[in-house]
């Protein structure tokens, strides 16, 4: 596997599924940035869903390949990846996610090929499965990258007792998730690109939003995690207090039936608006005014940086990641996690305060354009990779 100094450096990106949760969609939006002369990208995924991103993948330049397998049964695709990564000269794994780290890490035994690998979450959140099958093979690869310092802090303290890799320490890293600044903005219908002007330009009145009334929204899948049920019970406290106030969730996933029903059951439907899962997330964001996060634990999620982007102000529980990003009264407000119902009262401020909502929401933007853009994150990215190519 001998490359020549002028070919380009063959990233292979490694992931159970193509789904749309923050880890996937980091990769089509770092690859955009990547400068893909040097470059090329692959990326291996083994559980299809139907709705998923591999198009986006191959949008944005990754050559994608899927290899259907289960959990457990991707032990028995290890000589599959292997014998891929031999064809295609691949330089370097790029894995994300417990079980591709564990699939990668067993490659790493029979090819003399890099290991980087992605944690996009504290240990204490998965499976039995899953945490022993990433704690006892974690060390077998070169460099660890953390998405927050929360997540780099719980894979020091889960590993302090293992065994080092061989021929030296494993290092740990922390990439914080960054937005690409240039394509999430917040602008005037005639602004946008044309492929958002027409969504945009009817979307409240689509959505039967008053033009002047407040939005509160949130991105997410809808799983236990995000405890949209929790979301829903602040909206309807802030109810109470500004009748006015719309609420748009734009998502899908297991909890969706459940958190439609808590909102039909609370007779106040006309003011929540579910959307479904969107491909094209900056108009929806461009109409939000508040992101609300009820979250029990994060990583560094992508889709509150993808608003702050678009100058929304974000009122959350300091969950993972979220506590490092939001300076409480600055770009937001946030509570602790035990602490939501505290979240509401922070709304209701914002919402009667359209001063202090306006200051919020360009402090917001400023904040992802200093510490959190994907031009920082990609440079960073590429540094890693050279430093286990070349060391």
């Amino acid at each position: 596997m001998q490359r020549k100094v002028k070919d380009k450096i063959k990233v292979l990106h490694l992931i159970k599924s193509l789904g749309r949760g923050g880890a996937e969609k980091l990769i089509p939006e770092t690859v955009l940035v990547h400068d893909q002369s040097l470059f090329e990208f692959h990326c291996i995924y083994f559980y299809h869903q139907e709705s998923n991103i591999a198009e986006e993948l191959e949008k944005a330049g990754i050559k994608v390949s899927l290899i259907p397998s289960s959990n457990l049964g991707l032990f028995f695709q290890i000589g599959k990846v292997r014998d891929f990564i031999v064809r295609h000269q691949i330089d370097l794994i790029h894995a994300h996610l417990p079980w591709a780290g564990i699939l990668a890490r067993a490659v790493g035994k029979m090819l003399p090929v890099p290991i980087v690998y992605t944690e996009h979450n504290t240990w204490e959140r998965y499976n039995l499965v899953s945490y022993w099958g990433n704690r006892l093979s974690f060390k077998k690869q070169d460099i660890a990258i953390a998405v927050s310092n929360e997540v780099a802090l719980s894979m020091r303290l889960n590993t302090i007792w293992d065994p080092y890799r061989r021929g030296g320490r494993m290092k740990v890293k922390v990439i914080q998730n960054g937005v690409n600044t240039d394509t999430f903005y917040r602008a005037a219908s005639s602004e946008l690109s044309p492929s958002h002007q027409d969504t945009f330009s009817t979307l409240r009145s689509k959505l039967g939003i008053p033009k002047e009334a407040p939005v509160v929204g949130k991105v997410a899948v809808f799983r236990s995690q995000k405890r949209l049920w929790l979301w829903v019970q602040v909206a309807l406290d802030i109810l109470e207090s500004c009748p006015q106030t719309h609420f748009l969730l734009v998502g899908d996933g297991e909890w969706r039936g459940r958190i439609l029903q808590q909102i039909q059951a609370s007779g106040k439907e006309a003011n929540f608006h579910w959307v479904g899962v969107q491909k094209e997330v900056v108009p929806y964001l461009s109409i939000m005014d508040i992101y609300l996060s009820t979250s029990e634990f994060e990583g560094l999620p992508i889709a509150m940086l993808e608003a702050m982007s678009c100058e929304v102000a974000v009122v959350a529980t300091s969950a993972g990641g979220i506590g490092e990003v939001i300076q409480h009264g600055y770009q937001g407000y946030l509570t602790e996690i035990d602490k939501w119902q505290d979240l509401a009262e922070h709304c209701i401020e914002l919402i009667n305060n359209a001063e202090l909502l306006e200051k919020m929401r360009t402090a917001a933007r400023q904040r992802v354009l200093d510490g959190f853009s994907m031009k920082r994150m990609v440079n960073e990215l590429e540094e890693t990779y050279r430093e286990v190519l070349y060391k």
